[in-house]
């Protein structure tokens, strides 16, 4: 199993992003991630299709890992991939036709990925996991950079990895979002979880490389793989 570190440009400067964005890319970072909110689904207002092509213009080797936090994300999954998103994660709580949006993303040949709110029940995943490459469980409420993690989302995690896709696959990425630093990254990890954003984290970090590869390391271990 991989693990991976991305850091979320939500907490980067936005009066340089260029520049934050070739930092991340210099932290051996695995991906950059881009929330992409619409202040109707979520309380607040980020990047659209822009951010993610500039991105890409200032490091085409980086990958892009997209989280559309709208109302409808199957209007905006092709303006995003056309953009240069690498992967799309959509919520499964979002209102569209979920099967439809992730068959969309896939016909692109992109990672497609499903989101959960802290709230939601694991099992609102189940009809969908065979269209899962990722599943992002939101450890904070969706919105806003610098929240305190809750731990109440960790039995979810372990509950996920231990179900199978209706092929009886079980190598689906479980990622986490939310109030991630070195020690609750490690209790993620040791539930099942190897996808580890954080934006605040590790943008305030004066050595992002080093908190990157000690967030992997640390997390790798506590998974006990």
């Amino acid at each position: 199993m991989n693990f991976e570190v991305l850091p979320s440009l939500l907490a980067a400067d936005y009066g340089r992003l260029g520049s934050e964005i070739l930092k991340v890319e210099s932290s051996g970072a695995d991906a950059v991630h881009l929330d992409i909110m619409d202040a109707h689904f979520v309380p607040n207002l980020s990047f659209g299709p822009d951010v993610v092509a500039l991105a890409k213009r200032e490091a085409p080797g980086l990958f892009r890992s997209v989280h559309l936090m709208l109302s409808r994300p199957d209007l905006y999954i092709a303006r995003f991939i056309e953009a240069g998103a690498d992967s799309v994660q959509i919520h499964v709580e979002a209102d569209c036709d979920i099967w439809q949006a992730l068959t969309a993303i896939r016909a692109y040949g992109v990672r497609s990925g499903l989101v959960l709110r802290p709230q939601t029940a694991v099992a609102a995943l189940k009809p969908y996991l065979h269209l899962c490459d990722e599943v992002l469980f939101m450890t904070v409420n969706p919105g806003y950079g610098g929240q305190s993690f809750m731990s109440e989302v960790l039995p979810k995690i372990k509950e996920l990895r231990t179900l199978t896709d209706g092929a009886g696959r079980r190598d689906f990425d479980i990622m986490v979002d939310g109030g991630i630093n070195y020690e609750t990254g490690a209790q993620c990890a040791a539930q099942g979880a190897n996808l580890f954003v954080a934006g605040s984290f590790l943008f305030k970090q004066s050595d992002m490389a080093g908190a990157v590869a000690e967030l992997r390391e640390r997390c790798a271990a506590a998974s006990g793989l």
